[in-house]
């Protein structure tokens, strides 16, 4: 059995410590979404873990307990952005973002994975594998994973056929057939190779 995140890195910084993470670097299509949260630690919602191992629905459940008492901000580079610098550089973009948009600036960051965005207002850490040992970290990355999955599904409506309801952009056997059926949208990643590749047929 795996461990769980704690909050021992938040403690040990002590002041108010905000996880950020991402989502979104792997899909076709859609913006990359970054959260930053500055968890209350007299009110740490039982249950955080990694989003990727958690349900949809105990995702969407623990999204309101994080946001009852915590702090909480979403930061997004769309595909334009992506397209013009890069997904690695948009997902730091969006990061920075997110923590720019709290009420306040926190006194350090906890950033998932192994790069640090430029420009952040406090102090930071970069953490590998951080939203599956920081708690603040896997409570962004289940806010940045719901925003995104909501926008996909909106996204969905509006251009049906590629499946975004249920893979969020991502290149599912049902998304590259409709790319190859239905052509690119306007929220596709031209600067991805599948995507690049119907354009440049």
């Amino acid at each position: 059995m795996s461990e769980l995140p704690d909050f021992s890195r938040e403690a040990a910084l002590g002041g108010r410590v905000a996880g950020v993470d991402e989502v979104g670097r792997g899909p076709l299509a859609g913006p990359v979404t970054a959260a930053a949260v500055v968890l209350d630690p007299t009110h740490l919602p039982p249950g955080l873990n990694d989003s990727k191992k958690l349900t949809a629905a105990r995702r969407t459940a623990l999204v309101e307990a994080i946001e009852t008492h915590a702090e909480v901000s979403l930061g997004w580079a769309s595909v334009e952005e992506i397209d013009a610098i890069n997904i690695r550089n948009a997902a730091l973009l969006a990061m920075r973002r997110a923590v720019e948009g709290l009420p306040s600036p926190p006194t350090h960051a906890l950033i998932d994975g192994n790069a640090i965005p430029d420009g952040l207002p406090c102090a930071a850490t970069a953490v590998i594998k951080g939203d599956a040992l920081s708690l603040s970290i896997s409570a962004a990355s289940i806010i940045a994973k719901v925003a995104r999955d909501a926008v996909m599904t909106r996204l969905a409506e509006e251009f049906p056929g590629y499946g975004w309801e249920k893979n969020a952009g991502y290149p599912t056997k049902l998304h590259l057939q409709g790319l190859q059926d239905l052509g690119v949208t306007p929220h596709h990643r031209r600067s991805f190779r599948p995507v690049h590749n119907i354009l440049c047929a």
